[in-house]
């Protein structure tokens, strides 16, 4: 009889710690949590490397006539003045638009240096994505962000290679030092 009552209340455990693991879970809902904290501020040898493809890159320019009056990241509002959320889906934008332009950069030369910054860009990328999955309920975009994403989305279709990959790379230090910086700092963000 005791027995029969200990394996009823271990039984009663089991069901209830299931029961409480299920409905904190739902089926399909993400475990990882968001954890941007770590881009505060980068290690001065990653920012390094970026530089290293900046003045690379400006050495190629220099080699090439192209024009560019690109303003494809170009806003009138700071990242600060956007919701938490928000900043995480415009980093995670831009950072989609900077990976796929470095993917295909024209020019071979650069390639090889874009190596260790594309590893570094796709691992930020994918934390930004585990952040954006984190949308709290009912959250709506603000009508700045969405303006944004329309202009943002028009200007990358009509801007040239040449012209993309300029404005990818003179814009990649104010990605990381301001609007990656933002998003870590979440509402501390000043």
């Amino acid at each position: 009889m005791l027995q029969e009552k200990m394996m009823a209340c271990k039984l009663l455990l089991v069901l209830t710690l299931w029961t409480m693991s299920t409905e904190a879970f739902p089926k399909g809902a993400q475990r990882k949590t968001c954890h941007l904290s770590k881009y505060k501020s980068l290690p001065p040898w990653e920012l390094e490397t970026f530089k290293n493809v900046k003045d690379r890159f400006e050495d190629i320019m220099l080699l090439s006539d192209r024009k560019c009056n690109t303003k494809i990241f170009h806003r009138n509002w700071k990242v600060k003045e956007l919701s938490v959320h928000d900043r995480v889906i415009l980093v995670e934008t831009e950072l989609h638009l900077v990976i796929d332009v470095l993917e295909n950069f024209g020019d071979p030369s650069l390639s090889e240096q874009l190596v260790k910054p594309l590893e570094i860009l796709r691992h930020i990328r994918e934390d930004l994505k585990s952040c954006a999955r984190h949308q709290p309920h009912g959250h709506q975009h603000s009508q700045m962000l969405i303006s944004w994403l329309l202009k943002f989305h028009a200007a990358k279709k009509m801007e040239t290679p040449g012209c993309l990959e300029a404005s990818v790379i003179f814009n990649l230090f104010r990605l990381l030092n301001e609007d990656l910086k933002c998003a870590a700092y979440m509402e501390f963000c000043t």
